[in-house]
């Protein structure tokens, strides 16, 4: 009789490119492992793949009963498929042959209360659930991604040798930590997603900028993007953006980010982000707009027509004007400090999203540890994240980025820079909705007096809303059309 083979120490379901990835990313850190996929010849192609690269631990099994059954107690399954009900599938389909104790990790990017609701439902069987943020892409999931596991901390415990060696590593430690109760770890990779939207879109307008306004060529670009991804603006969504800019065309002459249609699609995390920091009251501008350039990106036949029909009522474009006898190299460094500056503003209103969702929600988030896990693996990573980390190590209960002491130095030197960028977009036509958005979250976050009285008065007038005042307590009504009829001199007369 032969003897059984020896059972895996995990399981992932759902074999796409980042579930691929991630089980052979697993095997080659030495640990066995189980595969499953509903269609048998993603299920071939993974074991195929891990013979190829380097005859890694890894077996493939064609059923959900053989899957289960192929691992050890406590079982511990990863789950990689699409959000919303295929998860809820597979976990039915797998679960009928799991045993209290055993745990399910499902590592897409879903909405967080259906994680919380699928934990309900996990414990009402005995089993134990983790909904895990997975950064980096295919090819952070094959080398080292940036993970965000949270809910049973038994789960994560029992898997936790397994994610720090697979996770991204930096020189304080894995890109993994134990984020929190419930939800939390889905909500934390949502609200990265948040602030990587604000990322593009703030390098896209240093792009435009500096494309339109400075006359550079994609070369030049390519230049200055590599020389920025040595200093304080080093990270990934930099340094992919300058090797953007050295791709020819094959299908045609010049390089191909001309080529590409201005349309940008998205999955929805960056919305969600957006949502809930409406819910929580958390200014969150820069993120807003850069999913409002999305949504208008979006519109391309009515953005041609509207260009056509605001030149035929006589628009004229500014730019050559404002392009005159630039200086390009002063222009380069100011647009480096503005997108600098406005990207210090993004992280910080995800920052103070995530504390302000925490607070709701007890999780105790240690947003200085998040930091830290995000400076590898994930596409946020950037060697700033390290002075995030130190900041609110300074102090937990930091109000702000942008008044922690070195940021806000940062900020006092770079803000020059910054308004010049944004007065010559705004005279050259050019828009820069994010940097805009960060610069009045700066200008309106960091002025001790605003014109909300006069919004308070309004409030007062036509809804009797009442309104405090700053030189004595308690709440205050007017009747402001009655004494302004009066002092107007309407009824002196009678």
């Amino acid at each position: 009789m032969e003897a059984s083979p020896a059972l895996s120490r995990i399981g992932l379901a759902g074999l796409a490119v980042m579930g691929q990835n991630l089980a052979l990313n697993i095997a080659e850190k030495g640990f066995p492992i189980s595969v499953y996929n509903r269609t048998a010849s993603k299920v071939d192609e993974t074991v195929d793949r891990a013979v190829n690269e380097g005859n890694l631990p890894l077996s493939g099994q064609y059923s959900p009963k053989d899957f289960v059954l192929s691992l050890q107690r406590p079982r511990s399954v990863i789950i990689l498929v699409k959000a919303g009900a295929p998860v809820d599938q597979t976990i039915a389909a797998l679960s009928a042959y799991m045993e209290p104790g055993d745990a399910i990790i499902d590592g897409g990017n879903e909405w967080y209360e259906n994680t919380e609701r699928r934990i309900q439902e996990a414990s009402g069987k005995g089993l134990l659930y983790l909904g895990m943020g997975v950064s980096g892409g295919e090819e952070g999931a094959r080398h080292g991604p940036s993970l965000m596991p949270g809910g049973s901390h038994q789960a994560y415990s029992n898997v936790q040798d397994i994610l720090h060696k697979v996770a991204a590593q930096v020189e304080d430690g894995p890109c993994v930590t134990y984020i929190g109760q419930g939800g939390s770890g889905n909500f934390v990779k949502m609200v990265h997603n948040g602030i990587e939207y604000g990322d593009m879109q703030l390098i896209s307008e240093a792009y435009d900028v500096l494309k339109n306004i400075g006359g550079l060529s994609n070369s030049e670009l390519a230049d200055i993007f590599s020389e920025w991804n040595k200093g304080e603006l080093e990270s990934f969504l930099v340094e992919i953006t300058a090797d953007i800019f050295k791709v020819k065309d094959d299908l045609a002459d010049g390089f191909l980010v001309d080529k590409l249609l201005d349309k940008t699609g998205m999955k929805g995390t960056g919305k969600w982000t957006v949502q809930q920091a409406a819910e929580l009251s958390v200014a969150a501008p820069t993120i807003a707009a850069s999913l409002d350039c999305r949504f208008l990106s979006g519109l391309k036949e009515e953005r041609e027509s509207a260009a056509e029909a605001l030149k035929q009522a006589g628009f004229r474009e500014e730019i050559g004007n404002v392009t005159k006898g630039i200086d390009k190299k002063r222009l380069i460094d100011d647009v480096r400090q503005a997108l600098y500056a406005s990207k210090i503003c993004s992280y910080a209103q995800g920052m103070n999203l995530l504390r302000a969702k925490s607070v709701e929600k007890g999780w105790d988030l240690n947003l200085g540890e998040l930091a830290r896990i995000w400076k590898g693996g994930c596409i946020i990573r950037a060697v700033f994240l390290d002075r995030i980390k130190n900041a609110y190590q300074r102090n937990q209960g930091l109000p702000n980025l942008v008044v922690d002491p070195d940021f806000a130095k940062e900020m006092v030197q770079r803000q020059a820079a910054w308004r010049r960028v944004v007065g010559l977009a705004v005279a050259a036509g050019i828009s820069t909705p994010g940097m805009c958005a960060s610069l009045s979250y700066f200008d309106t976050y960091r002025r001790a007096r605003l014109p909300a009285n006069l919004v308070q008065a309004q409030r007062d007038l036509f809804g009797a809303h009442t309104y405090e005042r700053v030189d004595r307590p308690g709440t205050f009504h007017t009747e402001w059309t009655k004494l302004a009829q009066k002092s107007s001199g309407v009824g002196a007369l009678n």
